[in-house]
């Protein structure tokens, strides 16, 4: 218990140093040279300069979405891997994100207004009715047989829904602004996405940590649960139920990313245990921080052109992936 304890303390210190530097390198680096003064003043001494503008207005509001998006997606990824009890769950290998993604199409091809509150409309109409068919899956008694048909079931969906987004964008002559959404990214992030984000997310994190004791029972299996007095259906569908407007969120401002929500989690369990009462709060902050670096990894690398976001986390989650299925089937 001690041991966990010390492994908890190390875990929190090392992930919140990493996302306070992270969090400056965000906000310093890119194609304008920003400084620490240019940081305070644009803060607590701010001008029109240019600098301070771009301080301000551009890349903290970035930096504070990408780190709530990646947060996000640590967490989703927790729920669905502890409700599902499979270590290869997470929204977008089950289709949630990329159904919400083509309802994003489907407003870009009917002409109506990109803003921060239509994406997250068009966003949530796809992840619930994505939701709804994920649930007429995870609603019955989880094991091997029928995780096995959740995977398919959402890899299938998964790929019908990018498809269709392709044609979609081809058909309408959007397909340079929908690939843009497919590959994933924060560029022209404002204050008003952050603020969805921060919403949206934080009330997410709340209901999943007070959701965690169920969780847990319930990744001992169905029978457990149900021997301890607890609905394995009610408590997926009420998991779900919350998944679906924080993956919405995640889709309407950082797009379509893929792999955080499997990765995450599984360094965490590694770590820190089985207990979802402290692997949802630290999945968000480990989320975070992966997400954070990509986020740099993908301005930086090309500067001054930005490389989509999505590649970086594919690089590292689809080896991931693969490594824990062959595990899986072994």
């Amino acid at each position: 218990m001690k041991q966990n304890k010390k492994h908890m303390i190390v875990f929190i210190i090392c992930s919140l140093l990493l996302l306070v530097v992270g969090l400056i390198l965000a906000v310093r680096l890119g194609s304008v040279h920003i400084t620490f003064n240019d940081i305070w003043n644009s803060i607590f001494n701010y001008s029109e300069a240019l600098e301070l503008m771009l301080v301000r207005d551009v890349r903290i509001p970035r930096a504070l979405s990408v780190l709530m998006t990646g947060g996000i997606l640590g967490v989703t990824g927790a729920m669905i891997q502890g409700v599902t009890r499979n270590p290869i769950a997470e929204p977008s290998i089950l289709g949630v994100s990329q159904g919400a993604t083509l309802v994003i199409a489907i407003f870009y091809a009917l002409g109506i207004g990109v803003t921060t509150k239509n994406v997250m409309i068009a966003s949530l109409i796809g992840a619930f009715l994505t939701g709804v068919i994920v649930l007429g899956f995870i609603s019955k008694k989880a094991n091997n047989n029928s995780i096995a048909k959740i995977l398919l079931a959402g890899t299938a969906m998964s790929t019908f829904f990018i498809s269709l987004t392709t044609v979609i964008g081809l058909l309408s002559n959007q397909s340079q602004m929908i690939g843009f959404w497919v590959s994933g990214g924060f560029r022209n992030i404002g204050w008003a996405d952050f603020k969805l984000v921060f919403i949206v997310g934080i009330i997410g994190l709340i209901i999943a940590i007070f959701l965690s004791p169920k969780i847990n029972i319930l990744n001992l299996g169905d029978d457990v649960a149900i021997g301890l007095g607890e609905n394995p259906q009610k408590i997926r569908f009420i998991t779900l139920m919350v998944m679906i407007p924080m993956c919405a969120a995640t889709v309407a401002v950082g797009k379509n990313i893929a792999f955080v929500g499997l990765i995450v989690p599984q360094i965490v369990r590694k770590i820190l245990g089985e207990d979802y009462k402290i692997n949802i709060p630290s999945s968000f902050l480990l989320g975070a921080v992966l997400l954070t670096y990509a986020d740099i990894a993908a301005r930086m690398i090309f500067n001054p052109y930005e490389t989509p976001i999505g590649v970086f986390t594919a690089l590292i989650g689809i080896p991931f992936f693969i490594s824990v299925a062959r595990k899986e089937r072994g």
